[in-house]
């Protein structure tokens, strides 16, 4: 019988769908690429702001068939899941996050009503999954949930509170990795840099340092990154870690959410502005070459005029090498949902525009700055038909969100090939450059 996946959202509910692959793949099911071709159409939601939702419930919509069998789970599904079993009685099966250690009874019971003889045996487990993200290059989930409850944020709702994944499970899942050929292993969790502070609490010292230096000891990682970290968690200790250690690459992911403290304050962040500088510069003293993403919300209630354009007056200051924004989404459940001062749509979307307008400019400046450095990376792709490679290096991050590193070779590359780039020109988000060779 034939399984097709849809997986939406972020690279954590990627893990998860990994792990669900495996868990149909080891009961002998195929998998396919094609969804539309399948007998059974698995697809893991994500249901953190409206526009994400609306493309959940867009995507359960297209592929529901009579003739298949549809199974939805993810983060809608434990948000909303009774509202959407009565709204979409299409679909066969909703398997909310909760039951998770249940799943495969629950795929049975919905399979066998329509093939008696199939049968679902096993768990979901971080140590046995279908990678999805190539031969090479793989994440590495070090915990689940957040305790930080900001008050836009639905995620605590949904995933709970903060766990970390002991960390020899996590080293277990690393040599799993290791064995498979894994180059790039990038380091994920709703709050990366808070791993470990449950554990203590505990009596296990560990946290993220620790965790790294431990990652470092297998040689066979070319590359280790970091994605989402808290702002306010960044110590000295981290960035010397990541400074000192070539096989870190010095890539940033910090979500700042905005500048003006007034606003984070409101956001219940624990940051301000002058701590956000703080970590910016710390970073940026350490080590000059490093690249800083960050993630803003604009229209949160009770944004004024004067705090938005503090931010892009703040933007344009730091001149972020990559940025993405949202506009606020009213989430039921979160504290702002009931904040007074909700900010009009079109305001929002306004200010949404000044903003990726401003970073589009940044990001051409930046790039112009980049021309004749040297990348070292992994080759992750190649396009017949423009007859160039697709490299990543610490530039950019494995989530499609940043620009994209374009070269040519006159000699034939392989995927997982770690290669030398001189970048040439570029464009406002992408660099484009030629293979060189030692």
């Amino acid at each position: 019988m034939k399984v097709g996946f849809v997986s939406l959202g972020c690279s954590k509910n990627l893990v998860d769908s990994e792990m669900i692959i495996s868990l149909f793949k080891r009961n002998n099911f195929e998998i396919i690429d094609n969804a539309e071709e399948a007998d059974i159409v698995v697809i893991n939601t994500c249901g953190f702001i409206d526009s994400a939702k609306q493309e959940s419930i867009d995507t359960i919509f297209e592929y529901v068939d009579p003739n298949k069998i549809t199974i939805v789970t993810g983060c809608l599904v434990e948000r909303y899941k009774e509202e959407l079993e009565k709204e979409i009685p299409e679909v066969d099966l909703f398997i909310s996050i909760r039951d998770y250690p249940h799943m495969a009874q629950m795929i049975q019971d919905t399979i066998q009503k329509k093939y008696p003889s199939m049968t679902m045996q096993g768990s979901i487990d971080l140590d046995r999954r279908v990678l999805t993200t190539g031969p090479f290059s793989a994440y590495l989930k070090i915990s689940e949930g957040c305790n930080n409850r900001c008050a836009f944020c639905a995620i605590p709702l949904i995933r709970g509170n903060f766990r970390s994944v002991p960390k020899e499970e996590i080293l277990k899942q690393a040599e799993h990795l290791r064995d498979q050929g894994i180059e790039e292993l990038v380091v994920i969790s709703q709050d990366t840099t808070k791993y470990g502070m449950d554990l203590r609490k505990q009596g296990i010292k560990t946290d993220i340092v620790d965790l790294l230096k431990s990652l470092l000891e297998y040689p066979e990682f070319k590359y280790i990154r970091l994605l989402y970290l808290y702002p306010q968690e960044v110590t000295d200790e981290l960035i010397d870690l990541i400074a000192s250690e070539p096989r870190l690459t010095k890539y940033f992911d910090l979500p700042i959410q905005h500048s003006e403290t007034r606003v984070l304050r409101s956001m219940l962040r624990h940051d301000t502005r002058e701590s956000t500088e703080d970590v910016i510069n710390r970073i940026r003293k350490r080590i000059p070459d490093a690249i800083i993403r960050t993630t803003l919300i604009v229209g949160f209630p009770g944004e004024t005029d004067e705090d938005f354009n503090n931010l892009v007056e703040f933007i344009k200051k730091e001149k972020f090498d990559h940025l993405g924004a949202f506009t606020y989404s009213r989430e039921e459940g979160t504290k702002s949902y009931d904040y007074e001062n909700q900010v009009d749509e079109k305001v929002k979307q306004a200010r949404y525009n000044k903003i990726m307008k401003t970073q589009k400019a940044i990001s051409l400046s930046n790039n112009k700055k980049r021309k004749g450095e040297i990348h070292q990376g992994i080759v992750i792709d190649y396009n017949f038909e423009n007859n160039v490679y697709y490299l990543r290096s610490g530039f950019n991050a494995p989530d499609d969100i940043d620009g994209k590193i374009i070269f040519k070779s006159d000699r034939p590359l392989a995927a997982g090939d770690i290669v030398k780039v001189k970048i040439t020109s570029c464009d406002h988000y992408n660099l484009y450059g030629v293979l060189i060779d030692d």
